[in-house]
């Protein structure tokens, strides 16, 4: 993906017009591609983490190989995180492309609101208040998971 932003940004150079730093311009460039990808992923099946696979024995599933790989590794937990990254998945796919681009990048990125507004051109306010209405949704969409 790094790759892909910089060759975009090599096909884009003659169009940089200055307005903003030129981090600025490569961030968002980065920060398009990587929406466009979790678009794609998010379309994909979810993969079951029971699924059979050619390497496990007959009855062998994945929470059995994660618990013969390190013995401390709760089955029970296994799945219970391997559902939660799925709920989270389906909700985070469920916000407006503002609002999941706010959250992956202040919560996966770790950007500060600030350095968001800028890749988003959009007010720091703005930024809160998307920040705040996604992470209500998210909060209603996941209140059932425990």
């Amino acid at each position: 993906m790094t790759q892909e932003a910089f060759i975009k940004a090599y096909k884009s150079l003659p169009r940089f017009r200055g307005q903003a730093s030129f981090y600025t311009w490569i961030y968002r460039i980065a920060v398009n591609l990587a929406i466009d990808y979790q678009r794609k992923e998010w379309r994909k099946p979810i993969v079951d983490t029971h699924r059979r696979n050619s390497e496990e024995g007959p009855g062998e599933d994945a929470v059995d190989r994660a618990q013969d790989d390190d013995p401390a590794v709760d089955p029970f937990e296994a799945t219970k995180d391997a559902e939660l990254r799925v709920r989270l998945r389906e909700a985070v796919a469920e916000l407006t492309p503002d609002h999941r681009a706010v959250i992956l990048l202040r919560e996966l990125e770790g950007l500060s609101y600030d350095e968001i507004s800028q890749i988003m051109h959009c007010s720091k306010g703005t930024v809160m208040s998307r920040l705040h209405y996604a992470r209500k949704k998210l909060q209603t969409l996941l209140k059932d998971f425990e």
